[in-house]
């Protein structure tokens, strides 16, 4: 199994030494510190680019940041500020009628568990992890594509889906990781560890990659 100790410390040191770049979405996502922010902005994300979801994100707040602002928007309005995201009008719908249930059944308070969150329409287990883990700062593991991909390539799980590898880093990963594990992978899988083309000639973990110890 890889070093997962070794590769956390490694990519930590990537970041603070700016040798990869993490893209203006993941930093906001990083510091916002809001369950209702996290939620809607990443439900924005959703299928789409970072570079194209951050000013999204941006206008969309301009015009509410709570889910009694946000329940008074015509649908028209949001996604007109929220395009060009994927499937733009049917989140716009989604991220209304959610701040609705909110205000109407929530006192417009986030619900702090993932099985209460996954009860939203279109809110996932991605999602849910991630308004725990960056709105609530509670451990939990968000599994995205970049996660999936990189984990399974280093040999620390061997598993065929994005809900399938959460499940087995819940079980392996140490508890210490979880809240940092998927910016850290995220940022290093949109710099290094790309899904064509890897970077392997400057990757700093691929002394410790499966991958890459089989084919060179």
């Amino acid at each position: 199994m890889a070093d997962i100790d070794n590769i956390i410390k490694e990519l930590k040191k990537d970041n603070k030494a700016h040798r990869v770049i993490q893209t203006e979405f993941v930093k906001f996502m990083e510091n916002v510190g809001d369950p209702y922010l996290v939620l809607i902005c990443c439900i924005l994300s959703l299928r789409t680019n970072d570079k194209t979801t951050y000013p999204c994100s941006v206008r969309m707040l301009e015009l509410g940041k709570t889910p009694s602002e946000i329940s008074k928007l015509d649908v028209e309005t949001l996604a007109k500020a929220i395009y060009p995201v994927g499937f733009y009008k049917n989140k716009a719908e989604q991220i209304i009628e959610l701040s609705k249930i909110l205000v109407e059944k929530y006192n417009s308070k986030v619900p702090k568990s993932i099985d209460e969150l996954v009860k939203f329409k279109g809110v996932g287990r991605k999602t849910a992890n991630l308004v725990m883990t960056k709105g609530f700062n509670i451990p939990a593991i968000c599994v995205d594509v970049h996660v999936h991909r990189i984990t399974n390539r280093i040999g620390y799980v061997k598993t065929k889906t994005p809900d399938e590898t959460e499940m087995k880093l819940r079980e392996i990963l140490p508890k210490k990781y979880w809240i940092d594990f998927n910016t850290l992978l995220v940022t290093h899988g949109q710099n290094v560890c790309k899904p064509i083309n890897p970077k392997c000639e400057i990757c700093s973990i691929k002394k410790y990659c499966k991958t890459y110890l089989e084919n060179f």
